[in-house]
């Protein structure tokens, strides 16, 4: 099973990266409802997009701690 994160939106495009650092193009109509900026993705056997909420979570209070560290909080 692949995973990627929407790094960005660009009209009618979420920009996704993988974990190479390789940049796709997704149609927006294709996204699980609901995704995001940061979500990560999971593409299944086959092919359906699906939020890895888990993932996602993880992802977002790791960077919460690392910008409370750069602000010594």
């Amino acid at each position: 099973m692949k995973k990627m994160i929407i790094d960005r939106f660009d009209g009618v495009y979420a920009i996704c990266e993988d974990k190479d650092k390789a940049f796709f193009a997704i149609d927006q109509t294709e996204l699980p409802e609901g995704a995001k900026v940061g979500d990560v993705l999971m593409i299944t056997d086959d092919g359906a997009l699906k939020i890895d909420t888990e993932e996602t979570e993880r992802r977002r209070r790791r960077m919460l701690e690392k910008q409370k560290k750069l602000m010594g909080l």
